[in-house]
């Protein structure tokens, strides 16, 4: 067989990172990803766990990647894998599971470790933008939540390696980077032992100041975490986006507070005026759960005011479900699982009825796009602000900005011309 490799990932934007380090590994050690129809040598599955739907996708693709590739080192890694080790290794075909603790020596497991290239990454296939994890692990308990589980509790990586990283990214072509994590509001990242610890903040200037970046984000944070310093490094920076994905979860203090989250509705909607009064584009994505134990209608219905005063860029949708070793597993009044479904759709509906009505406040306006894919309807790509752009019947390189005048929204995007 020849020296080929297939890496499945799902769930976060860490884990994304992580597969990407696999990935530059092994390239290093002279393998080759699989095409389509290529049997491979080494096959990785990067498991989530956060919801049911995340363990049963985890169990399909690694019983694919067993049935595709018979004979195979089937390495099982992430959430999943951690929480469930007994009934991953049970799965046909798993030769390896490895749990998190250990992610970072995963190919020590079939390699020598004296042989292996570092564990970071040089490039990230078939994106635009790379992600960097700059943090791991949380300390928050939330009771819905099982990661701090399954990912320990936070530890941040050293501001020098992160730098070193992102230079090498920019180096490969990279123009926008993602500083992500599990929970980086608790980043402190100590320069070495017995210095202050660097904050996020520290970290997202020393960052903007690269030559060659062009864009910087940051991933998912919580809105009691961006605080003045945090909110002053982001505006002020000459790279930051003005966008941010801050989590919600609910609009509801008093499901918050049953949640176990550290902060309230108003702190959210102070949050997001704070920043939308220093600069009117900025934008926002973020997390909500329907269906948490106990959620009422009137529950539920201050989440959906909170989606109309925001008007969220996108938002990511979670339908409650029970995770094994957390408080909520244990709390009473269970929601229906129709009145679940009931309530996603409803989230989802309006979601897009006001990320719509926020692409349309941008007609007219003249702006740059980082270019991403092409199709047949024409180029794709994202502003600063991270609202999404088509650019019909042209075929545009990615990885590229472009100045684009925005004359029509539809559903599905904003329309763009290019003028440059």
């Amino acid at each position: 067989m020849e020296k080929k490799f297939k890496i499945v990932t799902l769930g976060c934007r860490t884990n994304q990172y992580e597969s990407q380090a696999y990935r530059d590994q092994l390239l290093s050690l002279g393998y080759q990803e699989v095409k389509e129809g290529e049997k491979a040598e080494i096959c990785i599955v990067n498991t989530c766990t956060v919801t049911e739907s995340a363990d049963s996708s985890s169990r399909h693709a690694i019983r694919q990647l067993a049935r595709e590739n018979e004979g195979s080192q089937l390495l099982v890694t992430g959430c999943f894998a951690e929480r469930a080790p007994i009934q991953v290794g049970k799965l046909a075909g798993v030769t390896h599971v490895v749990p998190n603790k250990e992610k970072e020596s995963l190919l020590a497991k079939i390699f020598p470790e004296d042989s292996l290239p570092e564990f970071s990454i040089k490039q990230f296939e078939a994106h635009t933008r790379a992600f960097v994890k700059i943090q791991d692990g949380c300390n928050s308990f939330c009771t819905y939540c099982i990661i701090p589980y399954v990912r320990g509790r936070s530890r941040s990586r050293k501001p020098e390696e992160v730098l070193q990283e992102v230079r090498q990214l920019i180096a490969e072509g990279f123009k926008e980077i993602v500083l992500t994590g599990i929970n980086i509001g608790d980043y402190d990242g100590a320069v070495e032992k017995g210095t202050p610890p660097i904050t996020l903040a520290k970290l997202i200037k020393m960052v903007d100041q690269l030559p060659g970046l062009k864009r910087l984000r940051v991933s998912s944070i919580d809105p009691d975490e961006v605080d003045e310093e945090l909110a002053e490094a982001i505006l002020q920076g000459k790279n930051s986006c003005p966008s941010m994905h801050i989590v919600l979860q609910s609009g509801s203090n008093v499901v918050l507070k049953r949640m176990n989250r550290k902060y309230t509705r108003q702190i959210f909607l102070q949050t997001v005026e704070k920043l939308k009064a220093a600069n009117p584009d900025f934008s926002f994505t973020t997390d909500v759960i329907v269906g948490f134990p106990g959620e009422t209608e009137k529950d539920f219905a201050e989440t959906l005011e909170v989606m109309q005063a925001v008007k969220f860029a996108k938002v990511h949708m979670f339908p409650y479900s029970d995770r094994p070793r957390t408080r909520s597993a244990l709390m009473p009044n269970k929601i229906p699982i129709e009145t679940i479904k009931s309530r996603k759709q409803e989230v989802m509906r309006l979601a897009e009825k006001y990320a719509y009505e926020l692409r349309e406040e941008f007609v007219g306006r003249k702006m740059k796009v980082l270019t991403e894919k092409n199709s047949d309807e024409g180029a794709f790509g994202h502003t600063d602000n991270f609202l999404e752009v088509i650019i019909p019947n042209i075929s545009l390189a990615s990885n590229e900005l472009v100045e684009v005048e925005l004359v029509t929204n539809t559903p599905r995007g904003l329309i763009g011309r290019c003028l440059s």
